[in-house]
């Protein structure tokens, strides 16, 4: 294998062309390419390498391996994640600033809270619609903005959460997109940040005994690990951070009505579960097929090796996530939609040790997302209901295209109701 350094990977052989107009496929195509499974490129001019598999996860999420400080390009910063948003930290400064998070989810407790709102949201929204054509990812967005802000504690109308999920989705369509997409993503966040930092100031004029506990309330008066309040700026990103990324599960609630048009057994075993576990499955299940993120950055520390060659300090390491779910060396019949792989597991280990849709390690020492349950009860949620919705699909452009961060059914799946 060539040496790491910048002369083993040649400028021409630069392939951020290349991602842009492969979208999914191209990482997942390049490394079936190598005889190791690992990829040597250049992305943005820089020497990047790609890896693939359980032994790259833990490798991955090691911090001792792999850090995010620098890592993220100000675009994905400029609309998806934030300035100086816990992604970017690393070491006690990011341990200090998850513990925030992870404590808000209160054992599972906040959890079900969150997804307790969802259902009643979208119970709310469906009533009195009968004979209307709906767009389910539209719908979905809507109903997570206003329930999102129930449970955070933001103080929002309907017509502000309206807007709030316009600018959520804006800013997931336009980060991995140059031209019009990226400028609407860029405008949204601006918006946004600029209202949740209002709102932050807005509690801080109030003594800090009076915090009711909320999200809002906990961010406005977290202090990080050098023992300051965050600054507004910042504790707005981080507010976004929770708000953003349950308005992104719209994209799960329309794979998963895709995924009950193309195989509508699940929506008698989605109505019938009484214990959730076919309800849980679905959701992974959804999450491992349908492809969301790509895969996710980092760069590589001092004096790493990854299988006995050193890796240039501060080169991009990238770890495929949509090549992993769908590794037939990892999953039987990956391009299969089959959720019976979680619920009965027919190999040996644990299914969840493979699924990556939301990065892997310890959500409290690591970089897996702290949202990950958030998302599963959710989305489990959100199923359950569209397998209990009484409606039709008219037809429509239900394909999901690859060449497009991120995708969606191009119809964003609508739906007659009944």
């Amino acid at each position: 294998m060539p040496s790491s350094g910048d002369s083993a990977v040649p400028l021409w052989r630069d392939s951020t062309l290349g991602l842009l107009t492969q979208g999914y496929a191209w990482l997942p195509d390049r490394m079936r390419g190598t005889l190791d499974g690992t990829f040597r490129t250049r992305l943005l001019g820089r020497p990047a390498i790609a890896l693939r598999g359980p032994e790259a996860v833990a490798f991955f999420y090691d911090e001792k391996h792999v850090v995010r400080a620098g890592a993220l390009p100000d675009p994905v910063l400029a609309t998806l994640f934030g300035r100086g948003a816990v992604h970017t930290l690393d070491g006690d400064a990011h341990r200090a600033r998850k513990a925030m998070f992870l404590g808000l989810l209160k054992d599972g407790s906040g959890v079900d809270a969150l997804a307790a709102h969802v259902a009643a949201r979208w119970r709310e929204a469906m009533a009195g619609r009968r004979n209307e054509r709906v767009v389910v990812f539209d719908v979905a967005a809507e109903v997570l903005a206003r329930a999102v802000c129930d449970w955070t504690g933001v103080p929002l109308s309907d017509e502000e959460c309206a807007a709030l999920a316009r600018d959520c989705t804006a800013m997931v369509d336009g980060f991995a997109s140059p031209g019009p997409r990226h400028l609407r993503a860029r405008r949204a966040r601006s918006r946004q940040e600029e209202a949740m930092a209002s709102l932050v100031s807005d509690v801080r004029r109030a003594p800090e005994a009076d915090s009711d506990g909320s999200a809002l309330q906990t961010l406005a008066w977290h202090r990080d690990a050098d023992g300051d309040l965050l600054d507004l700026h910042t504790a707005a990103v981080e507010l976004l951070n929770i708000i953003r990324p349950t308005v992104a599960i719209a994209w799960f609630a329309a794979f998963a009505a895709h995924a009950l048009h193309r195989r509508p057994h699940h929506r008698a075993l989605l109505r019938s579960d009484t214990d959730g576990r076919h309800t849980r499955a679905f959701a992974h299940e959804v999450r491992r097929f349908y492809p969301f993120a790509p895969f996710v950055g980092g760069l590589a520390a001092p004096d790493v090796t990854w299988r006995g060659e050193a890796l240039a300090k501060d080169s991009l390491v990238l770890l495929d996530l949509y090549g992993q779910n769908h590794d037939p060396t990892l999953w039987d019949d990956p391009y299969r939609f089959e959720p019976r792989r979680f619920s009965d597991p027919s190999g040996p280990g644990d299914p969840l040790d493979n699924l990556v849709p939301q990065g892997g390690g310890d959500p409290a020492r690591g970089h897996r997302c702290p949202g990950e349950d958030i998302t599963v009860a959710v989305l489990g949620v959100l199923a359950g209901e569209l397998a209990r919705l009484d409606y039709d699909v008219p037809d429509q452009d239900l394909a999901i295209p690859l060449t497009r961060m991120p995708t969606l059914p191009r119809s964003g799946f609508q739906v007659q109701l009944a």
